[in-house]
């Protein structure tokens, strides 16, 4: 079977995809000019999937290994660092470093115990009873993948191990439902429906977000009730990464740092994330291994 980068049947020296590959059907091609038009939304290209797929693989690599890195006595700069060496070993660039301003001093992000998100890495070492959430987003040949995940160092108490655990559920039910036709609010329905059930609250400072050809494109994609009725389509490159928080949902940024985002009340909060596409008849998680 002629596959898209194989030679062109027709002797052109072309590759099949930029000769005589079928043109997309006209609706496919108004359809993602209407989604660029109303809604920012990029549709992506099989081209363009075949690069954040990349991306998305090596950000789910990453991640493992430094997760597995993280035990008590271990710095989050170490943690870092290690991050660091395996973008640089895979010809990778960390995304986080130097974006925003203040620009983030780091190359991925680690938040532990009260902090929601967007925590730096530092020179403490973790200590038995910490949960952390490791946050990794690389550059692959101009395409980004993005993904965190949870870690506990040791025994933890019940309080963090149930926001732990929340967050992960909340994440796979909401990645359970995806397929074209679905609405964006219906995301975070099905996640504040669960997070509420079991005492937790979630996050609506911070939200998902498109992703793939940039680090933060259009849509966001609110994990806390909303009314954002845009239909999912195939094509679409997009994060979901609920933080629940197990007391008030608010957050206060470090006044100092800019970035470091903590629970109100100092309560724990947790986080999981994934980078999902949108297939014709489903979903399919691009940052697993």
């Amino acid at each position: 079977m002629t596959e898209r980068n194989d030679p062109c049947w027709c002797g052109s020296g072309l590759k099949w995809k930029k000769c005589h590959y079928p043109a997309q059907p006209q609706d496919a091609k108004k359809l993602e000019h209407d989604y660029k038009k109303q809604y920012g939304i990029l549709i992506k290209t099989p081209e363009q999937i075949e690069g954040i797929r990349s991306a998305c693989k090596l950000a789910a690599s990453i991640l493992q290994e430094t997760c597995k890195m993280a035990k008590a006595g271990i710095t989050t700069n170490q943690l870092n660092d290690f991050a660091q060496q395996l973008h640089k070993k895979a010809g990778a660039i960390a995304a986080p470093l130097g974006y925003g301003e203040p620009p983030y001093p780091k190359s991925i992000c680690t938040s532990l115990n009260d902090v929601i998100c967007h925590g730096i890495p530092d020179d403490k070492p973790l200590v038995e009873g910490d949960i952390v959430n490791i946050d990794v987003t690389p550059i692959l040949n101009g395409y980004y993948g993005d993904c965190s995940a949870m870690v506990e160092i040791g025994n933890v108490s019940e309080e963090k191990h149930r926001v732990v655990e929340v967050s992960k559920e909340c994440l796979r039910r909401a990645i359970e439902i995806l397929k074209p036709g679905l609405l964006l609010c219906d995301i975070g329905k099905v996640i504040e429906d669960y997070a509420l059930q079991h005492g937790c609250s979630v996050v609506d400072q911070f939200v998902g977000h498109g992703v793939g050809v940039d680090f933060h494109e259009p849509p966001q994609v609110p994990h806390h009730y909303n009314t954002l009725k845009i239909p999912l389509v195939e094509g679409m490159t997009f994060t979901i990464e609920p933080m629940i928080n197990a007391g008030v949902r608010d957050g206060i940024i470090d006044p100092v740092d800019q970035w470091t985002t903590r629970t109100a009340d100092g309560k724990p909060s947790a986080q999981w994330e994934h980078t999902i596409l949108i297939t014709k008849t489903g979903h399919e998680i691009l940052t697993l291994l």
